[in-house]
């Protein structure tokens, strides 16, 4: 299929993949249905406006797709012609999802648990549009109080584990799929706060599969960005243990261990939280994620913005700080990683170095901060071409323990002479 000319125009401007249902929207432009509907799911969730790939013009929320139909019957067709070629005919959409039968559905689990979850699951799986259909139809709260169903009669069933976990996977992929950050998930959430110690059930049992705890902490993630501070204020050590434990495990999805450490910073706006991950050994976990990645690509670079927002975090408190520099580690990786990933990890590392510098600065401290590099990295800011507050911010570290530094071969004399007390 490589070798075929495909016809510009059955191309999706998005995906540059060939058609399979394509729409047309307000602006003009034919993309395909699930391709555009991704682009302004995502993009409604960080911006205010929403804008046409294309032609850059706005595109009103909830204004209609218009199904191509003609454009469709053409690259069947050119399906069809080429199909000794390798090409294969795009099947013809399926009818809309319609809110009535998904409340079927949701009424039929009582009865048939694992039908119902699997062909909700299927439907989820299938489009954006099935699962914004869901989303309105209430799927996302009648999950929630399933799985709490399920974790509330944990004791019913004569110590047979087993029974309680009968689709509670299936519940927890068809919620992170059709989750949405409102105010009536909020206030569900908030009137069950067991919720949370239901996801915690499923993370912490060995009967359970791998696939059902990644879902289980992708909608933990998802609940952490609209809790309330008295959910916040509820969470015990062991919540923290447990997903410091996630960190820690080896051979981890990408996904899973951005989805633990957003988890942890969006807890730490709490102090007593902080001090909770810190006792959980969350610093530690957090310097051995990092070490044991390279910022090369996006996703590890994505992962390094969390640890050093997670490090800056935890650094704010003594505890902290304390543990971080427990670490043998700790200094080092983040003076390898300064300069060397974004301009996120620069503004977080920069804060660490700064907290140390400025409250954790023992004799040891200072010396090691020289001896791995951090010192000369300092020096590196003040000539990069990075933001004036950064090297504002190296300056004043520097100043602070250029006794220190001055009389070292490492370190150009002339920088730290340009920074005098």
């Amino acid at each position: 299929m490589d070798e075929i000319e495909i016809p510009q125009y059955f191309v999706c401007p998005i995906s540059l993949q060939i058609m399979k249902d394509p729409v047309t929207t307000a602006t003009g432009i034919t993309y395909d249905r699930d391709t555009i509907q991704q682009w302004i799911s995502s993009s409604s969730a960080t911006a205010a406006v929403v804008y046409c790939p294309v032609t850059k013009q706005a595109l009103t929320p909830g204004s209609e797709l218009t199904p191509n139909h003609m454009l469709r019957r053409l690259i069947q067709a050119w399906c069809v012609a080429n199909a000794n070629n390798g090409v294969d005919r795009i099947p013809t959409p399926k009818s809309p999802l319609h809110r009535a039968s998904v409340i079927k559905l949701l009424r039929d689990v009582n009865r048939n648990v694992l039908t119902s979850l699997k062909k909700l699951d299927e439907l989820a799986g299938e489009s954006v549009k099935n699962r914004e259909c869901m989303a309105e139809a209430g799927v996302a709260k009648a999950m929630i109080l399933f799985v709490l169903r399920c974790f509330r009669s944990r004791g019913d069933y004569n110590n047979n584990i087993n029974i309680n976990y009968v689709g509670v996977e299936e519940a927890f992929r068809i919620l992170q799929l059709t989750w949405r950050n409102s105010d009536e998930n909020k206030n569900l959430v908030e009137d069950n706060l067991d919720f949370v110690e239901s996801v915690l059930w499923v993370l912490r049992n060995a009967d359970v599969g791998n696939s059902a705890k990644t879902h289980a902490l992708m909608v933990l993630k998802n609940v952490m960005e609209i809790a309330s501070s008295n959910l916040l204020a509820n969470l015990e050590l062991d919540f923290f243990e447990e997903i410091v434990k996630v960190l820690r495990r080896n051979c981890l999805q990408v996904d899973v261990i951005k989805a633990a450490l957003h988890v942890l910073i969006q807890t730490c706006t709490s102090g007593r939280n902080r001090t909770r991950i810190v006792e959980a050994g969350g610093v530690f976990a957090a310097v051995e994620v990092e070490i044991g990645g390279g910022g090369g690509t996006a996703e590890e670079k994505r992962i390094s913005e969390l640890v050093f927002c997670l490090l800056a975090e935890l650094c704010s408190c003594a505890d902290g700080r304390q543990e971080f520099l427990r670490h043998a580690g700790g200094i080092a990786v983040a003076a390898k990683r300064l300069l060397r990933v974004s301009p996120a990890v620069d503004d977080r590392a920069m804060y660490v170095f700064e907290s140390i510098a400025r409250f954790s600065a023992t004799r040891e401290v200072v010396a090691e901060m020289l001896r791995v590099g951090a010192v000369s990295k300092m020096c590196m800011v003040l000539q990069a071409d990075c933001a004036g507050y950064l090297k504002k911010k190296a300056r004043q570290i520097l100043r602070l323990h250029s006794n220190a530094w001055t009389n070292s071969p490492c370190i150009q004399v002339y920088l730290l002479s340009m920074n005098p007390r």
